[in-house]
């Protein structure tokens, strides 16, 4: 087995990049969308509502596919890896705008009061007061968004990306070690949730708790 290592290792390395970017994205759309989602402005709010519904309605593979196969239509190129990070990354923002929206909303009311009462603006209780607290609630279900995420990472192999679950389809054409190869992929793919990200979103959770992180 270990003659397979060398070959899903290197695709590994191109899932955990695309992980890393599709992760930012996903953290940046789920953000400014979920603060749109609560605007009192309603072309904003209604444009947010559109985008979660679309990214989150529809299946992630033609997702993939439009951004690969129909922006060439149009005459806008975009490189394998680029629609690897985007489209899984806005797509996994739509499911994380929700949480956002739901983790403010659940502030208490008294919060909104006391920030006024202080003669804050809306922009500084926001970021001063609403989203640190808010912040301590969406980790956990962002952590759950993370894992999904990853798994969305393997259908980019449809869109000619060399990464684990690509090279693992190739070693498999190749050798016919189905039983061994299929094992190994699980087994890496189990490593990069369980081993990597779910340590690392308890590390930002115990930090949080303790008050480490105070806005956002």
């Amino acid at each position: 087995m270990l003659d397979l290592l060398g070959p899903l290792l290197r695709g590994m390395a191109i899932t955990g990049e695309i992980f890393v970017g599709a992760a930012l994205v996903a953290i940046f759309f789920g953000l400014f969308i979920g603060l749109l989602r609560i605007s009192p402005v309603w072309p904003l709010k209604w444009l947010a509502v559109a985008y979660i519904e679309i990214f989150r309605g529809t299946s992630l593979l033609v997702q993939l596919f439009w951004w690969f196969f129909v922006l060439p239509q149009f005459g806008i190129f975009l490189a394998p890896l680029v629609v690897g990070i985007f489209g899984v990354g806005m797509n996994v923002g739509g499911y994380g705008a929700e949480v956002v929206r739901g983790a403010i909303q659940a502030v208490p009311k008294a919060q909104y009061e006391t920030a006024t009462a202080l003669n804050m603006s809306p922009g500084i209780r926001m970021r001063r007061v609403i989203l640190p607290q808010a912040f301590r609630a969406m980790l956990p279900p962002w952590g759950n968004l993370l894992i999904e995420l990853l798994k969305g990472t393997s259908l980019v192999s449809l869109i000619t990306i060399h990464d684990l679950t690509f090279m693992g389809n190739q070693l498999n054409i190749t050798t016919f070690r189905t039983i061994e190869v299929f094992t190994l992929v699980l087994i890496l793919y189990f490593i990069l949730a369980r081993g990597v990200i779910t340590p690392t979103v308890r590390w930002f959770e115990r930090r949080v708790s303790r008050g480490v992180v105070r806005g956002v």
